[in-house]
């Protein structure tokens, strides 16, 4: 089983990370009935909800977050990008099993929309593709 965190803030982006993964993780045979989908207003609020997620469930194998954060006029961006970061990495020192950062950290919306479309750039492909590659570590 896998957990997939997704923010809902940047919803055209976010959706398209969500459609990345899960494309990544039907090619790997990972079957739709295996996959948990959680969503969160924002960025900020995924690692609350990957901790809750670990607190209350134990059959996940992998989770996986998704989000993007993308620069604007104020320094907001450096603020979340850098609290999630840290959120998330400290859920992953503390984890046994494997956290899958997939939260993009874009100077501005053309870059973070070349990161979620359709094709091998998308993050949320290298995101189900990296979890696969954990899960068949030994």
């Amino acid at each position: 089983m896998i957990a997939i965190v997704k923010s809902n803030f940047n919803t055209k982006v976010t959706s398209g990370l969500l459609n990345g993964c899960l494309n990544a993780l039907n090619r790997q045979g990972i079957q739709k009935q295996q996959i948990n989908i959680f969503e969160v207003p924002g960025a900020f609020e995924i690692p609350f909800m990957i901790n809750k997620v670990l607190k209350f469930r134990t059959d996940f194998d992998a989770v996986i977050a998704l989000g993007a954060i993308i620069k604007g006029e104020t320094d907001h961006y450096h603020f979340i990008s850098d609290s999630v970061t840290k959120g998330i990495m400290q859920i992953t020192q503390n984890s046994k099993i494997p956290i899958i950062f997939g939260v993009l950290t874009c100077q501005n919306s053309q870059l973070a929309y070349a990161r979620s479309g359709n094709d091998k750039k998308n993050k949320g492909f290298e995101a189900g593709e990296a979890a696969i590659e954990m899960l068949n570590q030994d």
